[in-house]
């Protein structure tokens, strides 16, 4: 029997309003052989949560510009340990500086990527750290 697909749920949480590095993302996960389910634009965090577990997808890839990366992606890690589907890995990019980078980990967040991160180089780590849920 072939193996399951990673299910990867791209999510683009708050207000910004800039969605291309998501959609250039979301596509490379696509052409990688992944499933993808791609939220839009101005996702709460409970919206981003329930399509994840909805969707019961393995990971979430979360896009953000807007700045506000140290309150809205630990809400996802929160609200996902509050609805026991912490088994959802999480992890994000986008523009973050690095000495936020530890504080989001220490939240939850596996791995943050920030500009110039090669599309190759995030799929290879999903392939490395992302195995599909039970």
């Amino acid at each position: 029997m072939a193996e399951r697909k990673l299910r990867v749920l791209v999510g683009k949480p708050g207000l910004d309003g800039h969605d291309r590095g998501a959609k250039i993302i979301a596509r490379a996960f696509r052409d990688a052989g992944f499933e993808v389910i791609y939220t839009g634009l101005h996702q709460t965090p409970e919206q981003i949560v329930s399509a994840a577990i909805q969707e019961d997808v393995d990971c979430v890839a979360l896009s953000i510009l807007s700045g506000a990366h140290n309150t809205l992606l630990p809400q996802v890690c929160e609200l996902l340990k509050e609805k026991k589907a912490d088994d959802i890995l999480v992890f994000g990019g986008g523009v973050i500086p690095d000495d936020d980078i530890p504080g989001l980990k220490a939240s939850g967040i596996r791995e943050v990527f920030t500009p110039g991160t090669s599309t190759e180089d995030i799929v290879a780590w999903v392939r490395n750290n992302v195995k599909p849920r039970a």
